[in-house]
């Protein structure tokens, strides 16, 4: 509109109508080029621009006096919005979002900009919004997941940025606010929904991700991982391909079965274990059979479910808590070595299912993560050592692949196959459990039996536990899923348990120090010209100098102390009192030394230490 087209006479300037004409417009731009156009047009019937300015100024204030200006039935009029929302006193067109304030207009967001959903997490009750926006001519909405004490802070609304929403430290004040006033004013219309940053059981709920309705709300760097875990190819393929391997090697069995295992280690009240396969030869199927085991529950490629151990402690502490009852497969135990070869994993920060607590910010502390499942490893080593403490070994069941036996024949085209077909077998197991009333209780029962059958085996009590529940998830396997009758038996796993002398960390101490003794014999002689003086050797006793020993001990990654109470109850070192050392003359002068008993032979006799006898 020009101003030749305005037909307001200049009585009617003294009237709200030539004011309205210009306010009414929506768009800033257009809003400014119609106010010098009516001013110009005044100058014609008389008034000043100074005139018109002030008038214009007058009426502005007179419709802010009270609570701003009140927009009757103003709605939200984004192209191909999802909702129609009251916008209170805000614009929100294609434009973007505004409001009048004063004499100027206040932008909260340059493009359109709106909450579409309000998410409340099952597990922590935590509320986040769903934003969706869209930029450009393209109108393709986008939308993202925000957490509520992001929106309400002028400088944590900034992050939004790297989302793609416009927002500068210029408009984050206004943006703020406007989302606030649309969740309020919109409660009632904004739908809520349920929402979870982990899979697993949920509740009162069911199992994540499946489901129904259910939205991941969690960490956007797990989402890939979430919609990893989802069914895709041919169901029939995958089932012939799992039936051929458990009519095989019986250590891919084991593998398979794990990997059901994990969503009962909480049913059945067990604790989180490994099942590791290692070996050096490379082509034994070690990683193939990480995948049929992922494959179960999704899409098995390296970086989708499968990860490696090239990670932080904290980042499998996050892993882990995320999978919660799904097992974590990892690959690669290598990538955990660090500069000089050394293996900086530990098995308990995974085993013991409850992550570090860690201070906030503020004073307080983050919620403690925890997890119940099971962990599946591959690599070219034992996960465990001599120097890893009995509690790490008793939560690991290691299964050595060796070239002669191969895990999976023909890996090429298994690893194929689970690649393009996969996701269906964990989901027909989840619903059998959670579907079934009397499955839970049954699982209990057989847990319980197959606890009772390792039990009187050599192997110890918590490696009993993780090889039950392995037991336990087979024999439902085969029933519910393959039906084929391959059913592993509790002497098939148990030749993979580490036996009560393997397990105890007192009798490995043991017998490292008689070799450390064997190693250093030249320094434990009379007389000895060889540097250091460690102790003495007499009629099958290590005299052995007090601090050297703990030395030694330590340096192994035994706990001195606790080897020593251990040699004392087995009767394998002399004692004076309730010292650990005895005195001796070790080149003529008294010395504080531990008195090891040496067994008759160091050339490998088996030593019945733990039970029995002692061979002295």
């Amino acid at each position: 509109m020009t101003a030749t087209e305005y037909q307001y006479t200049r009585e009617d300037f003294n009237t709200p109508a030539p004011y309205e004409d210009v306010l009414s417009i929506a768009n800033p731009f257009e809003r400014e080029v119609a106010t010098n156009q009516l001013a110009e047009y005044a100058k014609v019937v008389g008034i000043n621009a100074t005139g018109f300015k002030r008038m214009l100024k007058a009426y502005m204030d007179s419709k802010e006096l009270g609570n701003r200006m009140v927009y009757v039935d103003n709605v939200t009029c984004f192209t191909g919005q999802k909702l129609e929302l009251d916008a209170g006193e805000w614009q929100a067109g294609d434009w973007g979002v505004s409001r009048r304030n004063g004499r100027f207009d206040e932008v909260a967001c340059p493009h359109p900009l709106m909450p579409v959903e309000r998410l409340v997490n099952i597990d922590t009750g935590v509320e986040k919004l769903k934003l969706a926006f869209h930029k450009g001519e393209e109108r393709r909405w986008r939308e993202i997941i925000v957490e509520k004490s992001v929106l309400a802070s002028n400088q944590k609304i900034l992050q939004l940025s790297d989302q793609g929403i416009a927002v500068t430290s210029e408009n984050a004040r206004a943006l703020v606010r406007y989302i606030s006033d649309m969740e309020n004013i919109n409660y009632d219309i904004i739908p809520q929904r349920k929402s979870v940053s982990r899979l697993g059981y949920i509740p009162g709920e069911g199992f994540s991700p499946y489901v129904d309705g259910l939205i991941f709300d969690g960490d956007a760097n797990f989402k890939h991982l979430f919609q990893a875990v989802t069914s895709h190819g041919r169901r029939e393929l995958w089932y012939e391909t799992a039936k051929e391997i458990r009519r095989g090697s019986v250590m891919a069995r084991v593998m398979l079965a794990a990997s059901f295992a994990s969503v009962l280690v909480q049913p059945c009240g067990a604790l989180p274990f490994f099942v590791h396969l290692w070996g050096g030869e490379s082509g034994t199927g070690k990683t193939v059979a990480l995948m049929l085991a992922a494959s179960v529950w999704g899409n098995p490629e390296l970086g989708r479910y499968i990860q490696t151990f090239n990670s932080t402690v904290v980042g499998r502490e996050k892993l882990a808590a995320f999978f919660n009852h799904l097992p974590l497969c990892v690959d690669e135990l290598q990538l955990a070595r660090d500069a000089r070869g050394k293996l900086v994993f530990d098995v308990y920060a995974l085993a013991e299912g409850v992550g570090r607590t860690r201070g906030t910010r503020t004073g307080g502390v983050d919620q403690t993560p925890t997890w119940a499942n099971c962990i599946l490893t591959t690599g070219e080593s034992p996960i465990t050592g001599s120097q890893s403490g009995a509690g790490a070994i008793n939560r690991v069941i290691e299964i050595e692949c060796r070239a002669a036996e191969k895990i999976i024949e023909d890996g090429h085209a298994v690893s194929g196959v689970v690649k393009k077909n996969y996701g269906f077998a964990g989901r027909e197991f989840v619903r059998h459990l959670c579907e079934e009333p009397q499955s839970v209780d049954e699982a209990a029962a057989l847990y319980q039996d197959f606890f009772r059958q390792l039990g009187e085996t050599d192997a110890t009590e918590k490696q009993a536990m993780a090889a039950a529940v392995v037991l336990v998830a087979d024999t439902l396997a085969t029933r519910w899923l393959f039906q084929d009758g391959q059913c592993l038996s509790a002497q098939d796993v148990s030749q993979f348990l580490a036996g009560k002398a393997a397990v105890s960390a007192g009798e490995r101490g043991y017998r490292y120090m008689c070799g450390w003794v064997t190693q250093n014999a030249n320094r434990m002689r009379a007389g000895s010209e060889q540097g250091d003086v460690y102790g003495l050797i007499q009629d099958n006793t290590a005299y052995v100098i007090s601090s050297v020993f703990r030395r030694a001990a330590e340096d192994a990654g035994f706990s001195a102390q606790a080897l020593l109470s251990y040699l004392r109850e087995h009767g394998l070192i002399e004692t004076r009192g309730r010292a650990m050392t005895k005195a001796k003359r070790v080149n003529g002068v008294p010395t504080e030394c531990v008195v090891m008993k040496l067994p008759p032979d160091l050339t490998g006799e088996e030593i019945p230490v733990s039970g029995g006898d002692l061979p002295f």
